[in-house]
């Protein structure tokens, strides 16, 4: 007999009832035993003057582990519209999320968790901690240390019906400041593709913290510059955070992502 389109398309109804009909009928129990097996997707919020390129060896390793990542833009903008867009973006997630957050990041996971029952953890990245009425500016400020306010050169930008304004480290200092241990000629690729944060983010003041009804881990990074590691410690203790401590820069998830990885494996783990 001669196949024709037509021929094909009329047998096709068939074929799919005998495939159907023939699946195991063990593969319901299969289904639920991966529900039950699923790990949490890490969701990872970059911070001020970084992308989400600086997760990189990060999302390597846990991938490895078997986890699905997700890294999305942080639009540095304002802390109340930043936190709303990470909202939305977690709303897309399917299934419980371990939500990280590096520097700024943090006080952007604090506030988008309240109320999502999908959090099952919080991990601080070098971060800000900060409680409601609290903002980065401040707190950078609670103890002496930080020396970014000596490398940023502040720049004007368009909004409608104005402008604002909006932070950069200068190229020349970005190295020391920001990333000391890491190799030079990545921090240099690292400064020219830094993004900019607005005065107005590291000014508003946060609003409910999540950290108050989510277990949290907090990595400190002992030889931040940005952010001062009296301030690091001091907030992770205060959110009764898991702590690890390690002699790395701000850009701890660029120099030692292992450590890193480490630290949220455990709080994943933990979800379990």
């Amino acid at each position: 007999m001669r196949l024709t389109r037509r021929t094909l398309a009329l047998a096709m109804p068939a074929t799919l009832a005998a495939l159907v009909g023939a699946a195991p009928a063990s593969r319901p129990a299969a289904a639920d035993t991966e529900r039950h097996d699923l790990k949490p997707t890490i969701v990872l919020v970059h911070g001020a003057f970084a992308d989400a390129s600086g997760w990189s060896g990060t999302v390597r390793r846990l991938q490895h582990a078997g986890y699905p990542v997700l890294a999305p833009a942080n639009p540095l903008r304002g802390l109340a519209a930043d936190t709303a867009y990470l909202r939305g973006v977690l709303a897309a997630v399917d299934g419980p999320v371990v939500l990280v957050g590096h520097s700024y990041g943090g006080a952007v996971i604090s506030g988008a968790a309240v109320g999502n029952s999908r959090v099952k953890a919080l991990v601080y990245i070098a971060a800000f901690t900060p409680d409601k009425g609290e903002s980065a500016a401040e707190l950078a400020a609670k103890f002496p240390g930080s020396t970014l306010g000596d490398t940023v050169n502040p720049q004007s930008y368009p909004l409608p019906g104005g402008s604002g304004i909006e932070l950069l480290i200068e190229r020349a200092e970005f190295h020391e400041q920001f990333a000391a241990d890491v190799p030079a000629a990545e921090a240099a690729v690292m400064a020219v593709s830094q993004r900019p944060v607005a005065t107005a983010a590291l000014e508003e003041k946060a609003g409910e913290a999540a950290w108050k009804t989510i277990p949290s881990w907090a990595l400190i990074a002992t030889s931040d510059r940005n952010i001062p590691p009296a301030v690091e410690r001091w907030m992770a203790r205060r959110a009764g955070s898991h702590i690890t401590e390690v002699d790395a820069s701000h850009a701890v998830a660029v120099s030692r992502p292992a450590v890193v990885t480490h630290v949220i494996l455990a709080a994943a783990r933990a979800t379990r």
